[in-house]
């Protein structure tokens, strides 16, 4: 039988590691739900597949030519979810009867594997688990909670509404960036056609006179000819500096620094700062009112903000609540925190309201958020303007000298 290790946390949040020997890492997965622990991660000793090469090139090929299941699925499921178990429909019916109503192949393939994991004897939030790529640990663990407390439809809603805010946040962002991502695209296609076809032929026609030429022309003209002669070297570079980005980007320590330097990019960091921290209010809101405890709501909450610097300044202030520290002294430890909403968690937890003021928390950073939004346009149209106006200025001194040096010669 097959050994896996496996890295977790317990229900205090504390950092469990060890060996099991299962059949797959499913088997493992439920076994640690059992016995109280929320598994990080689960590898087969020696690297090997418990799926075996089949089931590999199966997966491979089902993510290459199947569908997608996105943010927007998973919102809808809930709320199906929420409204059939309202109305009395038993589980195993409710996701037959959505696996024959989706058009989405993949996620009726999802449906069915649930239908039959919930068959096979195992709880909803075992079988959700079975799909870490799909239902993200904190899904996966607020669903455990319904199940536990027997309010599993209420979890559901409020998970729709919460996933309702993430697709909204992040079409809000994207939104916000469309225009000067396009722009400074542009920008740099223009660089690149000017100096591969334009320049050239304005050099031809200033070897021609055999004059001496402006020092803007004669760098213009320099760095044309070494685009022109060393495009595919160019070419290669960028190409190979993007993959070892994204390479870099895919290691803990590159995607922690890289994290954390978006927090730092100008206009857009604040934004994306922003939106974070009402990603983790929210979130934190849902579990803690759910009945999550908090320190196993923060290390839920920790792996779903989608950054790893404020992943870790959460962890830390889950290990000042463990040490009993107040959750106002380790968010202000935490230095990602305005002064207004230290204040409000400082009520939240004088009067035992934390949940509804995380929520406000959340609220707030959201109204931020929309209007950074709004007023991001008119917040780097000038900077795209100098920008353009100095490429422009270079440009037109570097070709329009010469000319108008070679006219006044003939004048002459």
């Amino acid at each position: 039988m097959p050994v896996f290790t496996y890295t977790g946390r317990n229900a205090s949040g504390q950092r469990v590691e060890g060996r099991m020997e299962s059949v797959n890492s499913n088997a493992v997965a439920d076994q640690l739900f059992g016995s109280g622990v929320v598994p990080i991660d689960i590898l087969p000793v020696g690297g090997g597949s418990d799926a075996g090469i089949g089931g590999t090139i199966r997966a491979w090929w089902g993510n290459f030519a199947g569908e997608k299941i996105g943010l927007i699925e998973l919102m809808l499921f809930s709320r199906q979810m929420y409204t059939l178990m309202k109305a009395g429909v038993p589980m195993l019916r409710a996701l037959g009867g959505l696996k024959e109503s989706t058009q989405n192949r993949a996620f009726a393939r999802l449906l069915q594997d649930l239908r039959d994991s919930l068959d096979a004897g195992r709880e909803l939030f075992a079988s959700l688990h079975r799909h870490p790529k799909i239902f993200s640990p904190f899904y996966v663990s607020m669903v455990r909670v319904g199940e536990m407390t027997g309010g599993l439809e209420e979890i559901f809603l409020r998970l729709s509404y919460h996933m309702e805010f993430e697709h909204d946040m992040r079409q809000r962002i994207k939104s916000a960036l469309r225009y000067p991502t396009f722009v400074v695209i542009a920008m740099g296609v223009a660089i690149v056609v000017i100096n591969l076809f334009v320049i050239p032929a304005f050099a031809k026609v200033y070897a021609g006179f055999k004059a001496e030429l402006p020092l803007m022309t004669k760098v213009l003209i320099g760095f044309s000819n070494f685009m022109v002669q060393s495009w595919p070297l160019l070419l290669a570079m960028l190409v190979g500096a993007i993959i070892g980005f994204r390479l870099y980007v895919a290691t803990t320590p590159g995607r922690y620094r890289w994290d954390k330097y978006k927090l730092r990019i100008p206009i857009a960091g604040k934004i994306i700062l922003k939106a974070t921290l009402a990603r983790f209010a929210r979130s934190f809101a849902l579990a803690y009112k759910s009945g999550v405890p908090i320190v196993q709501s923060m290390t839920v909450v920790a792996q779903v903000v989608d950054n790893a610097y404020i992943a870790e300044r959460i962890d830390n202030m889950r290990e000042g609540v463990e040490r009993g520290e107040s959750i106002l002294r380790t968010a202000l430890a935490s230095g990602v925190f305005t002064p207004v909403v230290l204040q409000m968690i400082a009520v939240g937890e004088e009067t035992g309201e934390l949940d509804s003021l995380m929520a406000e928390v959340a609220g707030m950073y959201e109204r931020e958020v929309e209007y950074e939004v709004r007023t991001l346009s008119a917040q780097v149209e000038p900077i795209l303007i100098i920008g353009l106006a100095i490429l422009v200025l270079i440009l037109a001194l570097g070709v329009f000298l010469p000319i108008w040096d070679l006219g006044k010669a003939a004048i002459k």
